[in-house]
């Protein structure tokens, strides 16, 4: 069974730096894209960065410049570094990952379970 664990929200003030990270385990035989999302109060869930396998990368037009995202491949794991962050930035982080388990001939997509992310005025 393959899991993404999350780690590293908290309560943050405007201005400041947190990096998220999402660990993935079990069966894994490759990992294709790997990103975070997050779902504000009242609001859809929303694309925040993603990392392909070769290295690319794709951000929201709100964090460019702002956030980071990176990944480890021989440990599985996404970071997601936050800088700058304001109070928009509140919501529920959701990493995401496009994973083959091992035995299987096709990728399948896997969520955590969120780590929420707070940034005070």
């Amino acid at each position: 069974q393959v899991q993404l664990v999350e780690s590293g929200g908290n309560l943050v003030q405007a201005g400041g730096s947190l990096r998220l990270s999402c660990a993935a385990s079990g069966s894994i035989f490759s990992i294709n894209a790997m990103g975070w999302y997050r779902r504000a109060p009242a609001k859809q869930r929303e694309l925040v960065a993603i990392i392909f396998s070769g290295g690319a990368t794709n951000y929201a037009s709100n964090v460019k410049g702002r956030f980071t995202i990176s990944r480890d491949n021989a440990n599985d794991t996404v970071y997601l570094h936050m800088n700058s962050l304001n109070p928009e930035d509140t919501a529920v982080y959701y990493c995401n990952a496009v994973i083959r388990p091992r035995g299987s001939a096709y990728h399948n997509e896997y969520w955590g379970q969120g780590t929420q992310v707070t940034v005070s005025s």
